[in-house]
């Protein structure tokens, strides 16, 4: 394992991330800083990077340093966007930050940043066909792709912080707002390959307005999950938080609950750039995605293969990742999914669940076990919340809230109402009996593998008048698994309205 540093230096924010990289292609971050240096601030008036911005970058940095080396980062990485790129005074910048931090800022051009912004985006979403918008302090990418091919770039000279200097000096926020949208607008004109964008692609926001706006609109609506990635924001929903902000000077702004107070200023210009995209390419609904390019910088540092091709299967490669991270055993893991998608498609004429509820369950069946890393006993309550609250990229939030649900009550649990309550906004009415049903199987997998030694091979299912008859396929001495899966009957029973004959 190889332990890293990604420094990501923003026109508006320096961030760091501290990684663990592991040798068989998956990472996780261990630690995060962040500040608001605005190294781009004012620099639109000459070209050059001013002192007061320097000076700030730069205590930043080496606060960065010492971390890093306090951490025992092996390697860091660092990278420069707009601002350094476009800065008359970039080789004095980096000398300095060079022999005062000892660190080596590589700048990006426009296509690596956007390129990177890409990546971070298409291996963390499961979006076929998409419209990436990443709004920077000093630059804003936009990115078309589909089918894992980019069919088009931009990356305009502008972003948040250079766009509230450049209408700075307007009467009031809402003029300057609409000025930003009016400009924004014209640029867009300037992109032909936007009019052939295909009608079912989805927009998806990266940076972090979008992820202010998460938690703005999360307050608002009592959203119960605190996950930004794969929120989906209606226009209309936007619109009205857009219409809020830019009415309130700064220190108003600074009191919105779920908005940063260092991007009270900045977030009318950036709220302005979205309300243009959005009005220009009719965009009724809209994805946050919390994966950019830092991310894009780690993925392709743990798989480098992933520079030249994407990951062809997001959700498998994250739910790898968290196997590994919370020391589950990978050999029952696969075990248990196999039984699972076993019994659930022998079982399907009982069920009758469409295709999507699979994918509920093998990431279920994937993490079931990862409450035991807080305690053995209750594990499968553990395994709930851990679920709920870890990064699992590939799924939509409502698979997220299911597949905890049935990890949940997969050891004798009852589904907690009060806390399915929570989600009501996110579930359907006929989820509840598919979670109790989806958990009897995920029981009957885990006991068909209750040693972890693979006795059970596979299983061949009858449904016969009340009955369901499950033949078992073995390689030694299952008796303990199969009595361990017989005491799940009257379970299966409730949920099927059958008994449960093992053999």
């Amino acid at each position: 394992m190889e332990k890293i540093g990604i420094i990501d230096l923003g026109s508006n924010t320096a961030r760091l991330l501290i990684v663990d990289m592991f040798t068989d292609g998956h990472y996780v971050v261990v630690d995060e800083l962040k500040e608001s240096v605005r190294l781009g601030q004012d620099m639109d008036r000459d070209g050059f990077l001013k002192p007061q911005r320097i000076a700030e970058t730069i205590k930043t940095l080496k606060m960065f340093k010492r971390l890093c080396d306090a951490s025992g980062v092996e390697r860091i990485i660092a990278v420069g966007t707009a601002a350094v790129r476009r800065a008359k005074n970039q080789r004095s910048f980096l000398d300095e930050i060079q022999v005062s931090c000892n660190i080596s800022i590589r700048v990006l051009s426009e296509e690596e940043e956007a390129l990177l912004v890409y990546r971070g985006v298409i291996n963390s979403m499961d979006i076929p066909k998409g419209l990436i918008l990443e709004i920077g302090g000093g630059s804003t990418k936009i990115i078309y792709y589909n089918r894992r091919n980019v069919l088009g770039f931009a990356n305009l000279p502008f972003g948040a912080v250079t766009l509230t200097d450049l209408f700075a000096s307007d009467a009031t926020p809402q003029e300057a707002a609409a000025h930003v949208e009016e400009f924004f607008t014209e640029q867009l004109k300037k992109l032909p390959w936007l009019q052939e964008v295909d009608e079912e692609t989805q927009m998806i926001g990266v940076g972090g307005s979008f992820r202010n706006l998460f938690k703005i609109n999360k307050l608002v609506r009592k959203y119960p999950l605190d996950m930004a990635h794969n929120y989906k924001l209606a226009t209309e929903d936007f619109t009205g938080i857009y219409d809020m902000v830019k009415a309130l000077d700064v220190d108003k702004r600074k009191k919105i609950k779920g908005l940063s107070p260092a991007r009270a200023d900045i977030m009318p210009a950036a709220m302005a750039i979205i309300k243009a995209f959005v009005s220009y390419m009719n965009i009724e609904t809209f994805t946050i995605g919390g994966c950019g390019l830092r991310e894009g910088l780690m993925v392709n540092q743990a798989l480098p293969i992933t520079m030249e091709k994407p990951i062809s299967d997001v959700l498998g490669y994250s739910l790898d990742r968290l196997v590994k991270y919370y020391d589950c055993d990978p050999k029952h893991v696969e075990h248990v999914m196999l039984l699972s998608v076993q019994l659930f498609k022998q079982l399907r004429v009982l069920h009758k669940f469409p295709r999507q509820y699979l994918k509920v369950l093998k990431i279920a069946a994937s993490l079931h076990d990862c409450g035991q890393k807080m305690k053995f006993y209750n594990h499968a309550k553990h395994s709930w919340y851990t679920i709920l609250n870890s990064s699992i990229y590939g799924a939509t939030h409502r698979e997220i809230v299911l597949a905890a649900f049935v990890a949940g009550c997969h050891n004798r649990e009852d589904v907690p109402m009060i806390e399915w309550q929570k989600y009501k906004d996110i579930l359907a009415e006929e989820d509840l009996d598919a979670v109790k049903k989806l958990g009897v199987l995920l029981r009957i997998a885990e006991s068909l593998d209750r040693t972890h030694c693979g006795m059970v091979t596979g299983v061949n299912c009858d449904v016969l008048g009340d009955s369901v008859i499950m033949k078992t396929i073995v390689a030694g001495d299952a008796a303990l698994e199969i009595r361990d899966a017989e005491a799940a009957n009257p379970e299966f029973k409730k949920a099927f309205r059958k008994n449960l004959e093992i053999l």
